[in-house]
């Protein structure tokens, strides 16, 4: 009898161990698919309306663009991490829709990589293209006709006088009073793309000494409109990355590259394709004519 149960114990211990097995490859497989595969983001605000509204759910290609190699625990754990991508199987457009890392989730003046803080938004402009933004409109290379992200609320826009508009949202990237530039009128400003070598006369070194530092890792100081790299006049740079102009459709609430500068590249997680689910935020019911809706 004793051995009888001693045979059921072991038996039903085999089968216990076998599910946490399989279960845990399970978990961890769905893991790794979440990281590097596909994702699911809920969003939370309407920055990227009428495309994308509160409480709709984004389903995420990692793959797209490429999925992302690096130390996940380092990087959950806030460390700087180097981080190679796989090809893709298209390469950011303009006017895709882009899921990324907020390249600025402690500090205005740094660019950093924070696992848990993601950003929405429209790709407006691609590494080489030069933005122009004319009387609210988004133009790049000077091709007027291209419409880029959400030209009627841009329009819109362009018509309502500056007077009523709060200084905070008026005056944007870099902040500078001799360029002026502001969410009107802004410009122009040459993305760069890896490979790319520039002067760093005084507009380009206040235009592009945060993703410098970013790509040196450590800061830079800009005096007597010269950027100095510990302590030596840095004259030319050139670049190991490319970057990434992104805007939101809300034209007037949107927190976006027109303030916080240009993205690097590392930092795009993937191309948000559909709204799987949507769930209005008062109501709490689903709103079944979102479902599966395409992104464009």
């Amino acid at each position: 009898m004793n051995d009888k149960r001693l045979c059921m114990v072991k038996k039903a211990g085999n089968i216990a161990l076998n599910i946490f097995y399989y279960t845990s490859i399970l978990v961890f497989g769905f893991i790794l698919l979440r990281v590097f595969v596909f994702g699911s983001y809920k969003i939370p605000s309407d920055s990227m309306e009428p495309a994308i509204i509160p409480g709709d759910y984004v389903l995420v290609n990692k793959l797209a663009y490429g999925a992302r190699l690096f130390n996940l625990f380092d990087a959950v754990e806030g460390k700087k991490v180097n981080i190679n991508r796989v090809p893709g199987y298209t390469r950011v457009k303009n006017n895709d829709v882009v899921v990324f890392h907020i390249p600025h989730p402690n500090s205005w003046d740094k660019i950093e990589m924070n696992m848990s803080k993601y950003f929405i938004k429209r790709c407006i402009g691609t590494p080489g293209d030069t933005l122009r933004i004319v009387n609210g409109i988004y133009t790049i290379n000077s091709f007027s006709t291209m419409k880029l992200g959400n030209y009627h609320e841009q329009r819109r826009f362009g018509d309502k006088p500056a007077s009523l508009l709060p200084e905070g949202v008026y005056n944007t990237f870099p902040k500078d009073s001799l360029l002026n530039w502001n969410i009107k009128n802004f410009g122009p400003l040459y993305i760069p793309k890896k490979g790319d070598k520039i002067e760093l006369n005084r507009t380009n070194a206040l235009l592009y000494k945060k993703i410098i530092e970013w790509e040196k890792g450590y800061p830079l100081l800009l005096e007597d409109d010269t950027l100095r790299d510990k302590g030596k006049p840095l004259q030319t740079y050139t670049f190991t990355h490319n970057y990434y102009f992104m805007g939101g459709d809300k034209v007037e609430n949107s927190q976006d590259s027109r303030y916080w500068g240009l993205l690097p590249d590392d930092l795009i997680v993937g191309k948000a394709s559909r709204v799987w689910k949507s769930k209005d935020p008062i109501s709490e019911k689903i709103r079944w004519n979102r479902i599966l809706m395409k992104l464009e």
